[in-house]
C-alpha cells in the first residue's frame, strides 16, 4: 500500500540524497549544470515553511519517492496574485509506473486547493518525455516554451 505525508526532518538524508539522484539524471538534460556536486533545493527549510509542503511516498514504511508544492508570488500583470508551483518530483526506479507521482501531485493540489490557489505551474526538460507524459496525466498542459543559445556555439 502506497501512503503520502507531509516530509519530517528526520527524513531529510533520503531527500538530499533523491535530490542528487534527481540531479544525476537530469544533468545530460542540461548541458548549463554546473558538474560538480550541486543542489537545486533547500530542502531543509522547505520542510518547515508555510509557504512549502513536501511529501513524500512510503510503501511498508520505505520512502520511494517526493515531491513538493510552494506558494510563489505573481507579477502584477496576472489576475491572480500567487500560484502554485510543484518541483522536486522522485520516484525510486524500481518503483515507477505504480501511480506515485501522480498520487504525490494530487495530494499537493489539495493543499494548494486549501490555500485558495487556482493555478499550478512545473517545469520540466523537454527531453524528459516520461515526465512530461506523468504529469500530463494530471491535468497538466503545455504553456510555455523556454528557449536558449550559447553565443559560443554561434561565432
Amino acid at each position: 500500500m502506497i501512503t503520502i505525508r507531509t516530509a519530517k526532518t528526520e527524513d531529510l538524508p533520503i531527500l538530499l540524497n533523491f535530490e542528487q539522484l534527481l540531479i544525476e539524471a537530469e544533468r545530460p538534460m542540461d548541458v548549463t549544470l554546473k558538474l560538480e556536486k550541486i543542489s537545486y533545493y533547500d530542502i531543509g527549510a522547505y520542510i518547515t515553511a508555510d509557504h512549502t509542503q513536501v511529501v513524500v511516498a512510503e510503501i511498508d514504511g520505505e520512502i520511494v519517492g517526493s515531491g513538493y508544492g510552494q506558494i510563489r508570488d505573481r507579477k502584477d500583470f496576472f489576475k491572480q496574485k500567487q500560484l502554485g508551483y510543484i518541483g522536486f518530483m522522485y520516484v525510486k526506479e524500481e518503483h515507477r509506473g505504480k501511480g506515485i507521482s501522480q498520487m504525490v501531485i494530487q495530494n499537493l493540489y489539495e493543499w494548494f486547493r486549501s490555500k485558495n490557489l487556482e493555478e499550478v505551474r512545473l517545469t520540466v526538460y523537454e527531453k524528459n518525455p516520461r515526465a512530461i507524459k506523468a504529469y500530463e496525466k494530471t491535468g497538466f498542459e503545455k504553456h510555455l516554451i523556454e528557449m536558449r543559445v550559447n553565443l559560443k556555439d554561434q561565432d
